[in-house]
């Protein structure tokens, strides 16, 4: 079969191009708000249509401005956009008709050497045909009546895009398991493979303009991703793929997250929403600290977040260039990352700079060190052995008068580490003690800077005194 095709969305902002994207996905991964000029990366997904496949680009509305600012910034990643696509579908909103800009940048679109399929979206509104008429002022043919938020017109669509693209899409076959709509899909909208064969899903998060978007361009040598010095550019989580050496990696980037108290708009409500699910179906999650400002309170809240997800973690400490006695400087968070983050202790530190590419390749070698970590097992044997020499040392405390017997102990899952203790009344154990059992294991086995879970329930005699 041939490589799949890929299909550019296109138009002046606000005339539907993510909402047409996530019908076309069949997941609501874009963010879609009233609002103009939502989306600014570009995002990439697995098209379907029918039993027609392909790649589809949600791209930023198209904006007259100057190169250097925000909106003409944007303005090139969708040109970009364009340059790679095999076929554009050039949004318009049929209800407002045909406007300046859109006719500026149909001009623009159609010196572009690429199939052009015209799309009046949002015709399911009366008094339309106005609008579908003037869409002949374009150049650009008869325009597609479709309404991407209700799903009216597709088949017309289907028809376009096999046209357009004869030769070149791929067709899912009808027994196959992508004839099913969604079907064993992760949220990314991508068919799941067996575990061994999945790509290392690592989020980049932290505060605003922390650097996280310059950090994976960088690391994937290109300018993928939308950056500058305004803070909070970043709306949607947009994944890139990426191979480190030999190994596939599926990076993340995520919109910056601030206080809860100053998330007040519905669209920032939206974009924290989303990097909060991209950090939720992580495998490792790389926070980002500003190395000139480093541990403030929103970036311990961001840590004890992705602690009580349980994903395995590393801090990146970005912008090190800017840092003067680096030496005492590293020192000196290494000490304050023990005392504020005693839940991860052990954590990897990794100093490095998105701007310049420093330090890349180490940040790198502890993803993949936390990833290991993350999914330890440990023999019920060795664990039992441990515990037994622990509470010889250190047994637990008498409350009301009665001892409390701990009997065993085993491991019931990893990703990350989970431990199970049965012993006698386990709501009656003190929270001190089963910390100072979870920073036994941490130490014992191994397991820096992963979260631990242990939990206490009642039981009867060891099952494994006789085994391993």
């Amino acid at each position: 079969m041939p490589a799949q095709p890929t299909v550019a969305l296109v138009g002046r902002p606000n005339v539907g191009k993510s909402t047409l994207f996530n019908r076309l996905v069949g997941k609501k991964l874009a963010l879609v708000d009233d609002t103009p000029g939502v989306t600014r990366d570009r995002r990439v997904g697995n098209g379907r249509l029918g039993d027609l496949t392909f790649q589809v680009i949600d791209t930023a509305g198209l904006e007259e401005a100057n190169p250097d600012s925000l909106e003409g910034r944007m303005r090139a990643q969708t040109e970009t956009a364009i340059r790679d696509a095999d076929a554009i579908l050039f949004l318009y909103d049929a209800r407002a008709g045909i406007t300046p800009l859109d006719k500026h940048f149909s001009d623009m679109i159609r010196r572009m050497d690429r199939e052009v399929i015209l799309v009046a979206n949002k015709a399911e509104a009366r008094g339309v045909e106005a609008g579908l008429m003037e869409a002949y002022e374009l150049g650009l043919g008869e325009a597609i009546a479709v309404s991407a938020e209700h799903g009216q017109g597709m088949a017309d669509l289907y028809d376009a895009l096999r046209e357009a693209l004869e030769g070149r899409l791929g067709f899912a076959e009808p027994d196959s398991e992508e004839a099913v709509v969604n079907l064993d899909v992760d949220e990314e909208g991508n068919f799941v493979q067996p575990q061994e064969q999945r790509p290392l899903r690592v989020t980049v998060t932290g505060r605003p303009n922390a650097g996280k978007s310059t950090l994976i361009n960088r690391m994937i040598g290109e300018d993928r991703l939308l950056t500058g010095p305004e803070a909070g550019i970043t709306r949607d989580s947009i994944s890139v793929d990426w191979v480190w050496r030999d190994r596939e990696v599926k990076l993340f980037d995520t919109a910056g997250l601030r206080r809860k108290a100053r998330v007040q708009e519905k669209l920032e409500k939206l974009s924290v929403a989303d990097a909060l699910r991209a950090i939720k179906f992580a495998e490792v999650v790389v926070v980002l600290l500003d190395a000139t400002i480093p541990f403030e309170k929103q970036d311990l809240h961001i840590v004890d977040l992705i602690v009580r997800e349980g994903r395995a973690l590393v801090i990146g400490l970005n912008k090190w260039d800017l840092v003067e006695d680096r030496a005492a400087k590293l020192r000196e968070l290494r000490e304050e990352c023990e005392r504020l983050l005693p839940q991860v202790r052990g954590v990897e530190l990794v100093t490095l700079s998105g701007i310049n590419g420093q330090g890349i390749d180490k940040l790198m070698q502890a993803v993949v060190r936390a990833y290991d970590v993350w999914n330890t097992r440990i023999s019920t044997g060795r664990l039992n052995r441990w515990l037994t020499g622990l509470i010889e040392h250190h047994p637990p405390p008498a409350v009301a008068g009665r001892r409390l017997k701990i009997r065993y102990i085993t491991q019931a899952k990893t990703r990350p580490p989970m431990f199970i203790i049965f012993g006698s009344r386990p709501e009656a154990m003190p929270e001190s003690y089963m910390r100072y059992l979870s920073n036994g294991l941490r130490e014992t086995f191994d397991m820096p800077g992963t979260p631990i879970r242990v939990q206490m329930r009642s039981g009867g005699d060891n099952p494994y005194d006789k085994k391993d």
